[in-house]
């Protein structure tokens, strides 16, 4: 077709330029020969085949659609009326001159299918006029070397040429005269001055005069046809004609138009009408990938647009929820819905980050669509479509319930954080929505997602219970590392720079609390409250998931250096441990005291252990105290001082406050066992041996209380009691015994007789006035002071004394009443 239209557009030149060079010939050889009078009768009869001949070449390039010469109804109206005014008897070529011939280039109404909007229809069969009306459009078709216009074209070319070697026309007179031709019309420069001042604009503009309508439309199938080879302006003029039509018949109700007839067209129209929005809809929906092939595109789908909306509720057009332009933001959704689609997404198993990659790219595609709708698409729609506005609104609206649905297949806390991040941060940052290659257009938007009401909280609330699911599991693999690595291979622990024995995991715990909350503080300083509070409460768990697994190691090592060392590392870990979460105590008080008590609890059972250990290593050392054996040999003694010096050793590992409470304790519990041997009345110093007995008496006392000294006791009231009964028993005379009564009760004002009188046993006062005068002298001593002192220095009510039948045997009936209790 291409080969034909250019060798038919050089043919009609060519005859064009025959005709005017033979008349400007014809005409210089009438004035040179006038008055010489020649054979009339030939010369008219030449001169009438030229005129006849020159007017069928402008009539067949005119009518024939295939033709580059082809003009519409104004275009031929114009060219007749030009042709009207030159007289093919004048001989003159400068007082009238002939048309050019038409341009082919692309601001041509003949080549641009924009400017031709519907501009050309075929005529009706059985229509013999040769046209319908001065302003009906014509359709050119494609036509082949058998199309009888094409053959007849061709004769024309042939003659044509026949002429011009017949009046042996030169070349060059040919071509100087075409040079000299001016256009007639001035209609294709006023439409291509208008199209540059539309095009010169930022985007097109808001009004347009619609071409007129053809009176008579084409057919149903030549319409679908225009519509599937995306002719849109020309289809949806005859689409409109059509309508127009149905509408006349509809109102006119004749008796042509039966009701049949009105409902076919009805389907017709409604049928053309939806293949119409589809294919609106298609090429919207595309137009974001492909801007640079729908750009022009959308300049007919705009107007069509307008135009349907202009129409909206007359008879025979498409009415649908959201109308003509509901149905483009709708197309324009689903584009945007397609490239959010596209964005690369990889599985959890084939990428670790699969999620935070998928988020960097889905911003890069963001900004690169909005790019191209900024600079391609937005300048093909008149301002009413808001277009920049509409592709951001459709991805708020898009990338919220695409961001619902990864959700769903989030697992993992880092990707957790990274949804979150990507949400409150980045998309609206300079990296996406803020992005300086989207201003001005972005600066007049609103750049927050668009999402579910609640979406955010429930995303908030998945993040904190996976950050408290991931801390479980985080102090699982602690409790692990630690039996592996300390407890099965029994490694001893180590110490730090302060000689104190710890252990590394109150620091992974408190990395791994800090690492969330600074990076969630990034993101919302009230969600980082909230993650410290699920870390929290999930840690207050932790001591006793530790004392479990620990209990069978603790009982394996009894009795051991190791297992005292690993009580004292424990004890230093869990205090270093609280010390830390303290910190967090501001921001989540509930949950730092719950796992404050928990971890007191913890230390306080590890430290009530060692205290066990000691009393139990101890007890036989001590029983065997206040005996015959033990004032005859220092074994026992000596065992019991070099097991507490060496639980003191330990203890110096030991961090406070635990290990003042731990040595305090332990000083209490020796001092009070002690002195319990004196209560038993097992032993009974006769023949001056209780001299020997307070002799060794006060140098034991000296030793136990130089090492708790050094341990540094809280309980130094206890230290005077080793001498004040050191006294009573090394006393020569029994009679000055009750001069030693009054500091032992000054210090120790919970003594009783019973405790006084085992005392008085040991020392060998079993009977006599002596006895009683110093019983009788506590009781006076205890009634004056009224029970009056310190409270918290109790010893001896924590002391039993048996009842010894021995002691009771030789004594009177009514001395019994001195041992009796006190009221």
């Amino acid at each position: 077709m291409s080969e034909m239209g250019e060798s038919g557009e050089e043919g009609v030149t060519e005859t064009q330029g025959l005709e005017e060079d033979g008349e400007s010939r014809l005409r210089s050889a009438k004035e040179r020969n006038e008055g010489v009078r020649t054979d009339g009768h030939e010369k008219e009869k030449k001169l009438g085949m030229l005129k006849s001949f020159r007017e069928s070449f402008k009539r067949t390039p005119e009518r024939n659609p295939l033709s580059p010469n082809f003009k519409g109804p104004k275009d031929h109206l114009n060219t007749e009326m030009g042709m009207q005014n030159i007289d093919p008897e004048i001989t003159s070529p400068t007082q009238v001159q002939p048309p050019p011939s038409p341009s082919s280039n692309a601001d041509s109404p003949l080549t641009s299918p924009r400017k031709t909007l519907g501009g050309f229809f075929p005529r009706k069969e059985g229509d013999n006029s040769e046209s319908s009306s001065p302003t009906q459009k014509r359709i050119g078709h494609s036509r082949t070397r058998s199309d009888p216009s094409f053959a007849f074209t061709e004769s024309v070319l042939k003659k044509g040429a026949s002429i011009r070697r017949s009046l042996r026309l030169n070349k060059k007179d040919k071509t100087a005269k075409v040079e000299q031709l001016q256009p007639v019309s001035e209609a294709p420069a006023a439409e291509k001055k208008e199209v540059e001042v539309e095009k010169g604009e930022r985007g097109i503009r808001e009004s347009y005069t619609l071409p007129e309508i053809p009176s008579t439309p084409l057919s149903v199938m030549q319409i679908n046809k225009l519509i599937e080879t995306e002719k849109l302006a020309e289809a949806h003029l005859n689409l409109l004609s059509l309508r127009l039509e149905f509408q006349q018949e509809k109102e006119q109700c004749s008796a042509e138009a039966s009701p049949l007839e009105l409902a076919k067209k009805e389907k017709d129209l409604s049928l053309l009408y939806g293949a119409m929005l589809d294919k609106v809809k298609s090429i919207a929906r595309n137009s974001n990938s492909l801007p640079s092939r729908y750009k022009e595109l959308l300049v007919d789908v705009a107007r069509i647009i307008q135009e349907e909306e202009r129409r909206e509720g007359d008879p025979g057009g498409l009415v649908g929820p959201g109308g003509w332009r509901g149905a483009w933001r709708e197309a324009v959704s689903e584009g945007v819905q397609a490239k959010v689609d596209s964005v690369q997404l990889d599985g959890r198993d084939q990428n670790a980050s699969w999620l935070a990659v998928h988020l960097g790219l889905l911003g890069e595609a963001i900004v690169v669509d909005l790019e191209n709708v900024k600079r391609d698409l937005q300048g093909s729609y008149p301002p009413s479509f808001h277009v920049f506005s509409t592709y951001v609104s459709c991805y708020h609206a898009t990338v919220g319930q695409h961001l619902k649905k990864l959700l769903q297949q989030v697992t993992d806390l880092k990707d957790y954080y990274a949804l979150l991040d990507w949400i409150i941060h980045r998309y609206e940052s300079e990296r996406i929505m803020g992005s300086l290659s989207l201003c001005p257009e972005m600066e007049a938007e609103d750049t927050a997602l668009c999402l579910e009401e609640d979406f955010l909280e429930q995303l908030k609330r998945k993040y904190c219970r996976r950050v408290q699911e991931d801390m479980k599991d985080s102090l699982g693999r602690i409790l692990t590392i630690e039996d592996q690595e300390m407890w099965k291979n029994r490694k001893a622990p180590e110490s730090d720079e302060d000689s104190f024995l710890y252990s590394h995991f109150h620091m992974d715990i408190w990395t791994k609390i800090q690492s969330n909350a600074v990076n969630t503080k990034k993101i919302d300083v009230h969600l980082e409250k909230r993650v410290l509070c699920a870390c929290l409460e999930e840690l207050k768990q932790f001591p006793k998931r530790f004392e479990f697994q620990f209990e069978p190691v603790f009982n394996s090592l009894r009795g051991t250096t190791l297992g005292v060392d690993y009580q004292i590392t424990y004890i230093n870990t869990f205090v270093a441990l609280k010390e830390h979460m303290d910190s967090y105590k501001d921001s989540c008080p509930t949950q730092v005291d719950l796992f404050s008590r928990e971890a007191d609890g913890l230390v306080q059972r590890l430290v009530l252990g060692l205290e066990n250990q000691f009393k139990n290593e101890t007890k036989p050392f001590l029983r065997r105290m206040m005996t015959r054996k033990w004032l005859t040999a220092d074994e026992d003694f000596q065992q019991l001082y070099s097991r507490t010096e060496k639980l003191f050793q330990q203890c110096v590992q030991m961090r406070s406050p635990h290990v003042q409470t731990l040595v305090s304790n332990l000083h209490y519990h020796l001092v009070k066992e002690y002195v319990s041997q004196l209560m038993k009345n097992n032993y009974s110093c006769k023949n001056r041996k209780h001299e020997r007995a307070s002799k060794k008496m006060r140098g034991q006392w000296s030793k136990i209380r130089e090492l708790f000294q050094d341990m540094k006791t809280d309980h130094e009231w206890l230290h005077p009691i080793g001498d004040h009964l050191c006294d009573i028993i090394g006393q020569k005379n029994k009679r000055d015994i009750k001069n030693h009564v009054q500091p032992l009760v000054k210090d120790y004002p919970d003594i009783r007789r019973s405790h006084l009188a085992a005392v008085l046993y040991f020392r060998g006062v079993m009977r006599g006035r002596e006895k009683q005068a110093i019983l009788q002298r506590l009781t006076q001593l205890t009634t004056a002071r009224g029970g009056t002192g310190h409270q918290n220095h109790s010893l001896f009510a924590h002391i039993e004394v048996p009842m010894n039948a021995d002691c009771l045997a030789d004594m009177p009936f009514s001395c019994l009443s001195f041992l009796l209790p006190d009221s």
